[in-house]
């Protein structure tokens, strides 16, 4: 974009941060995080933000829900052009969404977006489901001896198929993370039985780190029973590897009550 030049004298000058809010529990998110939050003009948020990180704002800050579940309107092309209109006419938009936004987030198309239109963009990270999920339920996704490394893989590319990626992590000794994958577990668990991993331990955990996490566990060829016999849906968090062994089950129930109590 050009001829933009006699936007630079606007005060309060426009601008965008993108912050990520955390996996769920409202405790998780980020002291700066809060700051941006309590200067926000505008605020668009998510369908997974807990309600009460928006107590953080400002009394006049405007809360715009631009949540894409299912059935749901919102495009992004409707949300960047939100973004783009309302901080010419307020000032600070932040831009909060679940766990990071630079995480299968669409952070960054939103700050180039902004950027295209004369904004001043900033990014706060925020602890991502693919990691908290895991440590919640006593997963760790590296741990010496067992894992040295961790792949995060989206479950559903932009065209709706999974991603190739799997196939290649499943040939090392690595913890896998699928995200957005809950509608592709029949798949997973052929991928998994024609390498001979059927047997490679797996977990999916539902909403996790707040008060309604639930948690499957089991083996690879298993996924979509896991899914069915635990009642499982999205949002959940796919983790795939030896270091699954290390969920105490006994101990899960536990873990969830310590999270309500904490909301």
């Amino acid at each position: 974009m050009t001829g933009l030049e006699h936007f630079n004298t606007l005060d309060p000058k426009p601008k965008l941060t993108v912050v990520g809010a955390g996996p769920g529990d409202p405790d998780l998110i980020t002291v700066k995080a809060i700051k941006a939050l309590k200067d926000a003009d505008v605020v668009l948020y998510d369908a997974l933000i807990s309600n009460e990180l928006l107590d953080y704002c400002k009394p006049d800050t405007e809360k715009i829900y631009v949540g894409k579940r299912p059935g749901e309107s919102h495009s992004q092309d409707a949300i960047n052009f939100l973004i783009v209109e309302k901080a010419y006419m307020y000032g600070h938009v932040v831009r909060l969404k679940g766990g990071d936004p630079f995480i299968f987030g669409r952070g960054m198309e939103e700050i180039e977006y902004a950027k295209g239109f004369g904004l001043e963009t900033a990014y706060v990270p925020g602890i991502s489901s693919s990691v908290a999920a895991a440590g919640y339920v006593n997963i760790p996704l590296t741990t010496r001896g067992v894992s040295e490394s961790f792949w995060v893989i989206t479950g559903t590319k932009t065209d709706g198929s999974l991603s190739k990626d799997l196939e290649m992590a499943l040939q090392t000794s690595a913890t896998i993370v699928v995200l957005m994958g809950m509608n592709k577990l029949s798949q997973m668990a052929e991928i998994c039985k024609a390498i001979g991993k059927e047997n490679l331990p797996v977990a999916i955990i539902q909403n996790g780190t707040t008060s309604q996490q639930k948690v499957g566990v089991g083996v690879a060829k298993d996924l979509k029973e896991i899914a069915e016999n635990n009642q499982l849906s999205n949002p959940a968090v796919i983790i795939l590897g030896e270091v699954v062994k290390y969920a105490n089950l006994s101990e899960l129930s536990t873990l969830s009550k310590n999270v309500g109590d904490n909301q």
